[in-house]
């Protein structure tokens, strides 16, 4: 009998020019063929766009109109930023594409995936109902729900969340007010923490666990301290760095080093990055991205 995976789709809506990684953030999604990613966006089709992913061409204004419709309220921000406070109403607002997966998902651009599946597997796909891979946040950059009515839904329960989306400031909802839901006092000490979860019927179908995904952060690395890897390796598929041996990462969020090594730096051109992505091997570190020879 043929056994088959619990189907996935990212969400992920995105407005003004693309990245200049993103040649090689598109070559990590061709080598997790069964899953999709489904963007929003004013920038065209990339080259190169994997079968996987689709590009579904909208003005950041019909965007904002579509989201004021699903939701009841007028969603007109003026800095694009101010959708990442959408991330957890992605599944209700999109709710006709998504239908038929078991799984959606919502995330950034600023990463690189390894073997999704790898992490996540079938069975712990059917424990829980939500997985973030931080352990006391949800995280906004990679987070998979499970695609059901309460799910979908789950959101209306952010208090005052229709003021809190309608108005101009970025409240930071995905990582904060939507986190609480599932995770009471997650500044107690951790057999206290553990405690109180049992009594959230969300947090008791939630899997929060740390996947080292996101160096140079607060939270501290696999060994408990705060020495993190210098350079990431991507190759057809499989992601390691240069300190933890042959472990596999799900993904590398490099969100420190392109908010400072990178940020004076001149971008590479998206030739470059093309015929990069076309090796199918790349190192990542404070001075961007490379060949690896």
């Amino acid at each position: 009998m043929v056994t088959v995976a619990p189907s996935i789709c990212f969400i992920i809506p995105y407005f003004g020019r693309w990245p200049f990684w993103m040649p090689l953030f598109l070559e990590s999604c061709r080598t997790n063929p069964d899953i999709d990613w489904l963007l929003f966006s004013d920038c065209g089709e990339p080259e190169g766009l994997p079968a996987n992913v689709r590009v579904e061409p909208v003005t950041y204004a019909d965007y904002c109109s579509l989201v004021s419709d699903r939701l009841g309220i007028s969603f007109s921000p003026v800095n694009p930023y101010k959708l990442c406070d959408l991330k957890p109403a992605l599944g209700f607002i999109h709710q006709e594409q998504l239908r038929g997966y078991d799984f959606w998902a919502f995330g950034d651009l600023d990463l690189i995936y390894g073997r999704l599946r790898r992490y996540f597997t079938d069975e712990r796909l059917a424990r829980y109902d939500l997985f973030s891979t931080h352990a006391r946040r949800v995280s906004g950059h990679l987070c998979l729900i499970r695609n059901t009515d309460v799910m979908r839904q789950l959101f209306m329960r952010i208090p005052h969340w229709q003021e809190r989306l309608g108005d101009q400031e970025h409240h930071a909802l995905d990582e904060g007010a939507f986190s609480r839901l599932f995770l009471w006092r997650k500044n107690f000490p951790k057999p206290l923490f553990n405690l109180v979860g049992r009594f959230n019927p969300l947090r008791r179908r939630s899997e929060f666990i740390e996947a080292f995904s996101t160096p140079s952060g607060c939270i501290p690395w696999i060994d408990g301290g705060f020495h993190f890897p210098h350079r990431w390796f991507w190759r057809d598929g499989c992601l390691t760095n240069d300190q933890d041996g042959d472990r596999q990462f799900p993904y590398f969020h490099f969100a420190i080093w392109k908010r400072g090594e990178w940020s004076d730096k001149t971008a590479p051109t998206q030739e470059a990055m093309q015929a990069l992505a076309g090796k199918r091997a790349w190192v990542v570190d404070e001075e961007g991205f490379s060949q690896w020879e």
